[in-house]
């Protein structure tokens, strides 16, 4: 079947239709069909279509024009080989249930396209999260590396569930002793069945800054150093001086403890902290902190998210946000 070229768009005549209503190709327009460079680009490769004047290679050189349109024509390929339909949408893609088609049936899914270092804008996502949420979708994004190899990573805004708060803390004082904090305090003691600390001897726990901070601030820990007492926002900001990332670890880390979680460091994971729920000897989650504005490129993040799939943990990036904390899953799916 032979179709238009007219700039970018190409459009076919009323027999064209049959490719909408069988396979959701394109968008009707008056009698005929109105094709978006990659649909008329596959349909072309699969010898469909013909457009006058135009090769397979031609179309292709003309299309990459426009940055970004191998990536895009790429995925758009692969999902259709793998037998979605699939039609532009308000973010790149929207991919429908097997089985449905525009017009008969219901999309699954909202995809957007990246490359391998494409730097991801947390603000961005959770307001392309919001949207997708909002249409009851699941929210894909379509990574394409520079061998031209796709990943995709379903990603969800999470709010770890509350779980059962452990035991009450009594309060305590400690000394300082470099960054960490020395309490003096007897085994089995509400520090170590809050999983607070790690034991020095029979005697001695030392907390970490952050944890120490927060104690602080909840008034179950008072801070003594030769000077007499600390305060908790004085020692926060001695704190943040060698740690420009303290701010941001102590709010969601205060968030965490809030919902009844236990976070310790994350370190030997790369990330910021490894979260246990409840009295679990293992740990669940992998947490990032992510300041406000903070973008990260998107290797970056498939890392932490083969990390946490290697050792059978969900990676969150907690970001923190003037409303609170909002936490984003990342997980690779296999469509």
């Amino acid at each position: 079947m032979k179709a238009r070229l007219d700039g970018k768009q190409i459009f076919l005549d009323k027999d064209g239709i049959q490719f909408y209503e069988q396979s959701g190709y394109g968008r009707p327009v008056g009698d005929g069909l109105r094709l978006r460079p990659a649909e008329a680009l596959y349909l072309v490769y699969r010898n469909k279509i013909e457009i006058p004047d135009h090769t397979f290679d031609s179309l292709l050189s003309l299309f990459c024009q426009d940055s970004g349109f191998i990536r895009q024509f790429l995925v758009y390929w692969d999902i259709r080989e793998r037998g979605y339909a699939i039609q532009t949408g308000p973010q790149d893609f929207r991919i429908f249930k097997r089985g449905h088609r525009p017009g008969r049936g219901e999309s699954l899914y909202m995809l957007r396209v990246l490359s391998e270092r494409e730097l991801i804008d947390f603000s961005q996502i959770h307001s392309d999260l919001c949207a997708t949420a909002h249409m009851r979708k699941q929210h894909l994004l379509g990574v394409v590396d520079d061998e031209n190899e796709i990943t995709y990573y379903e990603i969800k805004r999470q709010k770890p569930i509350p779980v059962t708060e452990l035991n009450e803390i009594s309060p305590a004082t400690g000394s300082l002793a470099g960054r960490s904090v020395v309490v003096s305090i007897s085994p089995d003691s509400s520090f170590d069945t809050a999983f607070l600390g790690k034991r020095l001897d029979n005697e001695r726990l030392m907390l970490s800054p952050v944890e120490a901070v927060w104690l602080m601030r909840t008034r179950l820990l008072s801070l003594f150093r030769d000077a007499g007492q600390i305060s908790p926002d004085l020692f926060l900001d001695e704190l943040t001086e060698s740690d420009p990332e303290m701010r941001e670890k102590l709010a969601v880390y205060e968030d965490l403890r809030r919902l009844g979680y236990t976070p310790k460091t994350g370190y030997k994971f790369g990330h910021h902290f490894r979260v246990y729920s409840g009295k679990k000897i293992h740990s669940e989650m992998l947490v990032q902190a992510i300041p406000p504005g903070m973008t990260l490129p998107m290797n970056i993040i498939s890392r932490s998210v083969r990390m946490a799939h290697s050792v059978r943990k969900q990676m969150f990036f907690a970001c923190v946000q003037s409303e609170g904390i909002v936490y984003i899953e990342f997980a690779r799916i296999k469509l």
